[in-house]
């Protein structure tokens, strides 16, 4: 993959890619970012397919970030008693 598509991907996941309130709505929430990704991507001039060469599914991506940053979320919330 490109330098640009990698560097492009990852601000992107760091600006979108959050703790949502509701951990049960990761799926369709992951849904949702892929494809906005995917378009600016597009407007970016990258194709989806280097994005994909080297990460694979970005929407199983997504949802595997967003999970993270749900557990990481849970993790500090139980820390504050």
């Amino acid at each position: 993959m490109s330098e640009h598509a990698i560097e492009f991907l990852q601000g992107w996941i760091g600006e979108k890619v959050h703790c949502q309130p509701v951990p049960a709505e990761i799926d369709k929430q992951a849904e949702t970012l892929a494809r906005e990704c995917a378009a600016k991507a597009a407007e970016a001039g990258i194709p989806l397919e280097d994005i994909q060469e080297e990460v694979g599914d970005i929407q199983e991506l997504i949802a595997s970030r967003l999970e993270e940053a749900a557990e990481a979320d849970e993790q500090a919330n139980s820390g504050k008693s």
